[in-house]
């Protein structure tokens, strides 16, 4: 039987900022698979791409932080944390930036939640690195919606970049 990759389109997907800071470097990225994994402790992971900075930085942090984004996000902040790297570029520069309890950069404008984490495990999944962090700190932000990944594609007509989980060609 063949598979039809149309079908993964049907699941449902958030977006979010994963960040991190080692060693002076703060870098953070878009994500669109984050979940919620255990209930006691709560745990979450994320999928982050190989070659992103951010899954460098997460690695040698030993933690990350991440933010739900609202639909209040538009596409130039998307864009800052999805479109360029944290090597050569300061993407909390522009936006107010907070500090988590794991020591983690984070901006809290247009996100409605945040969750700092501290790594427990890493599982190579090929293209991508599946962090798994027992959420130590998780904080409300706003009362916005978040912003679905369908929300992204329909209404701000954002594209999926090829670093993305759900990239197809």
């Amino acid at each position: 039987m063949a598979i039809d990759s149309t079908a993964m389109f049907s699941m449902s997907y958030g977006l979010y900022v994963v960040s991190s800071e080692a060693d002076g470097l703060k870098a953070g990225c878009v994500v669109n698979t984050a979940v919620q994994v255990t209930a006691e402790p709560i745990r979450m992971s994320v999928a982050v791409h190989k070659d992103n900075v951010t899954a460098r930085v997460i690695k040698e942090a030993g933690t990350f932080a991440v933010t739900a984004l609202d639909q209040t996000a538009d596409m130039p902040y998307i864009g800052n944390f999805g479109f360029r790297t944290s090597d050569t570029y300061d993407k909390f520069e522009k936006y107010q930036a907070a500090v988590s309890e794991t020591g983690s950069p984070y901006c809290p404008e247009h996100a409605c939640a945040m969750y700092a984490c501290r790594l427990i495990d890493t599982v190579d999944v090929g293209t991508h690195y599946l962090f798994v962090g027992e959420v130590v700190q998780a904080e409300r932000l706003s009362d916005e919606p978040p912003l679905t990944y369908a929300y992204y594609h329909s209404t701000l007509k954002g594209k999926t970049p090829p670093k993305a989980s759900s990239y197809q060609a």
